[in-house]
């Protein structure tokens, strides 16, 4: 095998890939696109260095500016957040669930927490089914009862449950809000003074919507009663692949040895240099985001039932997020239909939802697919905008049109597209290729 030339094919795939995606509409929930700004952060030589341990307290010399970087995201962290403490170094949301688990739980402990199907993320998952908190930290787990109807945790439920686990001696240790189907806010509030009378520590996983609790529009969990939040950093937060937590200063200690060295060696120094990028635009741009996000998110979800979809959550008005839960299982199942519009160039995920697994699907050919519009929004698209996406989408799942009829227009409508909004420079364009070598 020749290695240059292998070189040239994994970088000519790369920019075949940023072609792509100047000429897709992303709908993925869990995906953003960062600023010129980060992208430049993310470039640079932190990427290359050492930084074990807390800013000042490192393992390794040739820190200095690092450390300067990392107070200033630990900063604004806590200013965005209106936390008394925060830490930026979780090298993903996942990571940033272990610590918490790593602090505040043993192996064989008991956590209550939203079934996948429900909306539950795999790292609040039980061992048997690979989870991270039952497969990694050994927590056994139990699920917060669930409304379909409200498509939320059911409050009395709930409550009833865990009397039931704490006379059945399984006291919860930990309960977990957030996840990753995620359409209203959760009851923190309306649990939160029952669930620490009994005890239990509460975090709330905000991976999908810290950019809607950065900008104000979503809910407020630390306010709310949750002693932390874990996040991560590149959903509707629109920074670097990463995680952040937050949290009141007295469980600042605990959480840092969970980190280092407890789930980090080196904590990916460019991307906290991302992070801190992208909170300082939060800080100037996050609102008017989070309210755009919103309304883009609840235009499609009319747009798509107005063509005949099944959008879960009609009753409160089927999102009050970044993204939407649409049952497909009239025109295929979740995994084909993903097929079908990827296709198309119109990228989103098949989605397990409510009663799935009951029913015997799984996965790969689940009932739904989720759409989210995080990107498409800090590409400044609006609501008119939300109405021609579902156009399209109906037109490859319900009319079944050929990927010949579709795929020319979904294209055209794209150009329009191709800048990073909200954002204090956009000359560079969204997935313009950054080239540094000649292939």
């Amino acid at each position: 095998m020749n290695g240059k030339e292998i070189q040239r094919d994994i970088l000519k795939l790369i920019r075949e890939h940023h072609d792509w995606f100047n000429n897709s509409i992303p709908l993925i929930a869990s995906e953003n696109i960062p600023s010129p700004a980060v992208r430049e952060a993310v470039a640079s030589d932190f990427g290359n260095r050492y930084a074990e341990g807390w800013p000042g307290e490192r393992v390794y010399a040739g820190c200095t500016y690092i450390d300067k970087v990392e107070n200033i995201c630990n900063d604004l962290a806590r200013v965005v957040f209106k936390a008394e403490f925060a830490d930026c170094r979780a090298t993903s949301g996942v990571v940033a669930n272990l610590a918490i688990y790593s602090a505040f739980s043993n192996p064989g402990d008991t956590m209550i927490a939203s079934s996948i199907p429900t909306g539950g993320h795999i790292s609040h998952g039980k061992k048997e089914h690979s989870g991270t908190a039952g497969l990694v930290h050994g927590l056994m787990i139990e699920h917060f009862p669930f409304s379909k109807e409200n498509m939320t945790i059911d409050v009395e439920e709930t409550k009833k449950k865990i009397n039931n686990m704490i006379n059945d001696g399984r006291p919860p240790k930990i309960a977990m809000f957030g996840g990753s189907l995620f359409l209203f806010p959760h009851p923190v509030k309306e649990l939160a003074e029952f669930l620490h009378e009994k005890n239990i520590y509460i975090n709330y996983d905000g991976a999908h919507v810290a950019g809607l609790i950065a900008g104000g529009q979503f809910q407020d969990p630390l306010r709310e009663g949750a002693d932390s939040m874990t996040m991560s950093s590149h959903k509707t937060l629109w920074g670097p692949q990463g995680g952040i937590i937050v949290s009141a200063e007295k469980y600042a200690e605990p959480i840092k040895k969970a980190i280092f060295p407890g789930n980090t060696s080196s904590h990916h120094l460019h991307h906290v240099a991302g992070k801190a990028v992208a909170l300082a635009e939060s800080l100037e741009f996050g609102q008017d985001y989070a309210k755009q996000v919103i309304k883009n998110a609840k235009m499609l979800a009319y747009s798509l039932a107005n063509y005949g979809f099944k959008v879960l959550g009609e009753k409160r008005g089927y999102t009050e997020s970044h993204q939407l839960a649409v049952d497909v299982s009239n025109y295929g199942d979740g995994g084909t239909i993903e097929k079908e519009l990827e296709r198309c160039n119109i990228i989103l995920n098949r989605q397990l939802l409510p009663g799935d697994i009951k029913e015997g699907r799984n996965y790969l050919h689940p009932s739904g697919v989720r759409i989210g519009v995080p990107e498409v929004t800090r590409l400044g698209m609006k609501e008119n905008e939300m109405q021609e996406i579902a156009t399209f989408i109906k037109k490859v799942v319900i009319d079944k049109q050929d990927v010949s009829k579709v795929l020319p227009k979904v294209i055209e409508f794209k150009k329009d597209f191709q800048k990073v909004h909200y954002a204090f420079d956009d000359k560079t364009s969204a997935y313009q290729y950054i080239q540094l070598v000649n292939i």
